[in-house]
């Protein structure tokens, strides 16, 4: 199974869009956001996507987010999802408090951890957790990433927008 992940878009629609083209073009029917999608009309890109989003620090309208994601069937699961997909235990979280991202990885408990927060693109493996940084789909001052999960062979790639 090939999973889209994706983190602080910060309300810039056209890398929205770029990601979700990505995402269709690979094949890809779910998408994990991992926060800081920031206003409630990011969501709409999204649309026939199996949608699973966390809060980030930057995610203003909590209720109108909620409402956007409930118009396109979305998966809401605040500020922390713990998901199995593809026969891997998944965590997504913001990554707002880096001790307890870093407690998410030396846990043990899940095959990936996905978080955001930073802006920065990283992958490494502690022990048999993958942790994976998507990088900023916004960009900033640098290039707008987004990262590619096959569950099969336990690949991630970090893709430019």
């Amino acid at each position: 199974m090939k999973i889209g992940i994706i983190s602080d878009t910060h309300d810039h629609i056209p890398n929205a869009k770029k990601a979700a083209e990505l995402f269709r073009v690979q094949g890809i029917r779910t998408i994990l956001h991992a926060g800081d999608l920031c206003s409630p009309f990011m969501i709409a890109p999204f649309k026939g996507f199996d949608l699973h989003c966390v809060f980030g620090n930057n995610d203003g309208d909590h209720l109108r987010i909620l409402k956007k994601l409930a118009e396109i069937n979305g998966n809401h699961h605040g500020e922390f999802a713990g998901l199995t997909m593809g026969g891997k235990r998944i965590a997504v979280y913001h990554g707002t408090q880096p001790d307890i991202t870093n407690a998410l990885i030396k846990c043990g408990s899940w095959d990936l951890v996905i978080a955001g927060h930073t802006h920065g693109s990283e992958i490494r493996t502690e022990g048999s957790t993958t942790f994976v940084n998507p990088g900023s789909a916004h960009g900033f001052d640098k290039h707008p990433t987004v990262a590619i999960y096959d569950s099969r062979s336990n690949d991630i790639q970090i893709v430019e927008l």
